[in-house]
């Protein structure tokens, strides 16, 4: 059986620039209290258009 994937941010190193929020597709990314942004893995899908479109390359995959 295939492995889920789905995004993951570095929260340590995140800008949160928004950046990632705005192409979500399933809203499954919000920046938090301007700090970091934050995955809802139940509604991630595992595009990663997030992490192709973080300027800061914080955004990568993750077994779900």
């Amino acid at each position: 059986m295939k492995q889920r994937k789905t995004a993951f941010v570095d929260e340590k190193n995140c800008v949160a620039c928004g950046a990632c929020e705005k192409v979500c597709r399933r809203g499954a990314i919000k920046v938090w209290r301007g700090v970091a942004a934050k995955v809802e893995s139940e509604r991630c899908v595992g595009c990663l258009l997030c992490a192709k479109t973080c300027p800061a390359g914080v955004i990568s995959a993750r077994e779900a």
